[in-house]
């Protein structure tokens, strides 16, 4: 083969594809939705801030008003003395929005019936807040009728939230705080990117090539250059369009979500005040006053960055991009095969399914690595070529040795190599073909012929 011809094809690829209104679009499209994707629920819970509403309190049992607490979107009014059907028929006029009825304490149960009327139904975190206002009321009424003096203390006291720590613990004996949750985000992330690339680019390869074919064009290339030469040029070619519009997209997604937050302020990722949002729980004050001091104490924050700071990011870029370029010129290699095959992506359906069934297993394994990252499945679906581009990509956050990294690129490679050998002698021949619907023993009989 002509490196110089390849190059030339290479060129004319990438330039073709760049230049159009598709890869324009794409490329500063997907970063919005990718930095929507990460700051939609902050802007949802902030937005979305219930409508502050007052209810009528007709409490039959005298444990429960005591322990409701107005909050910015409740404000709780005592209409214990009057009946609560009456209440019911003239909310409006009344001015509230609904009322909430508490049955006599059933000194038997300990407890009471309670039922909430509006005219309009309620929100669910509305709904559930009074609810465990409720339950804490119950609670406290069944504790104090125990007559044990310190007992609501002693049960506080009693009620354990450990919060296990997770270390990896280096050669040189340090440990590093290392969170399963951080990990299993990254791994899925990575799995899904590279899927999706070796997907979404590997077939923008065979479109090319049935392109080329139904419009005859690949007879006038074909005169002109080495079947081989058009075949392995493409797919460099798309593969650099590839690595350019994810680099834009990293790069872009960053920007926008920085310049976000940035305009936006704390605010948009606070949301409220934090003793507010333990209240509106349903939580004791008391409690919530604790469990946000804990909370603070622990530095969740700086857990998470530490976590992250413990990936090995500079080995993960590495090996994405050498999987990725070696994956996706595995199957876009083969996907060329197949587009030379067929005159139109309708015929393709048959032939795809080999290809397709490793992608999608390799998903699927990528996608539930966090479970049991050093598991038969997920180790083997990390050394065979099909399915390691996906999977040792979503592995390598819970840390792989360098001997396996190492075999599964050498597999890898050669695998890449021998099937390029076989898609090439396949091509060669199958891209001059017209008029007839191939199928896999029609493949079989261009690779053997010489």
């Amino acid at each position: 083969m002509n490196s110089r011809i390849i190059g030339i094809i290479i060129r004319r690829e990438y330039l073709n594809r760049v230049k159009k209104k598709s890869f324009l679009i794409t490329t500063f499209l997907v970063p919005v939705l990718f930095a929507a994707m990460c700051l939609l629920p902050s802007l949802i819970m902030f937005a979305t801030k219930e409508e502050s509403k007052t209810v009528a309190v007709c409490d039959a049992s005298g444990i429960v008003l005591p322990v409701l607490e107005n909050t910015e979107t409740v404000t709780y009014a005592d209409c214990s003395d009057m009946q609560a059907d009456s209440v019911k028929l003239n909310l409006a006029s009344l001015g509230y929005d609904a009322v909430l009825q508490i049955s006599p304490l059933d000194s038997a149960a300990r407890t009471v019936e309670a039922a909430i009327y509006s005219v309009k139904p309620l929100g669910v975190d509305m709904t559930e807040n009074i609810g465990n206002r409720i339950d804490y009321a119950v609670e406290e009424y069944r504790i104090s009728s125990y007559d044990i003096e310190g007992l609501g203390e002693i049960m506080d006291e009693v009620k354990a939230d450990v919060r296990l720590r997770s270390y990896t613990i280096e050669d040189d004996g340090e440990a590093k705080v290392a969170e399963s949750g951080v990990y299993m985000v990254v791994s899925m992330v990575l799995g899904m990117i590279i899927y999706m690339f070796i997907a979404v680019f590997g077939g923008m390869v065979m479109s090319s090539v049935i392109e080329e074919k139904s419009s005859r064009v690949v007879e006038v290339l074909i005169s002109s250059v080495k079947a081989t030469e058009l075949m392995f040029g493409k797919i460099i070619g798309i593969a650099m369009v590839a690595l350019t519009q994810f680099l834009l997209w990293v790069v872009l997604t960053v920007a926008i979500v920085g310049v976000v937050g940035a305009v936006a302020g704390p605010s948009l990722f606070a949301g409220s005040d934090p003793a507010e949002m333990a209240q509106m729980a349903g939580m004791d004050p008391s409690m919530a006053e604790t469990a946000i001091a804990a909370a603070s104490d622990q530095g969740e924050a700086s857990i998470l960055l530490s976590s992250l700071a413990n990936i090995p990011f500079g080995q993960i870029v590495i090996c994405f991009i050498v999987f990725f370029v070696f994956g996706y010129m595995l199957y876009a290699s083969l996907f060329a095969a197949i587009g030379s095959a067929v005159e139109s992506e309708g015929d393709t359906q048959q032939l795809q399914i080999p290809l397709t069934v490793p992608l999608l297993l390799a998903f699927f394994i990528a996608l539930y690595a966090f479970k049991a990252p050093d598991s038969g499945i997920v180790f083997w679906g990390s050394i065979i070529p099909f399915t390691s581009p996906i999977v040792m990509l979503a592995r390598l956050p819970f840390g792989v040795p360098v001997w396996e990294i190492v075999l599964s690129v050498v597999l890898l490679v050669a695998t890449f190599a021998v099937f390029a050998w076989f898609s090439a002698k396949i091509y060669k021949v199958g891209i001059l073909m017209f008029g007839k619907k191939s199928t896999w023993k029609d493949l079989w009989k261009w690779f053997k012929q010489k």
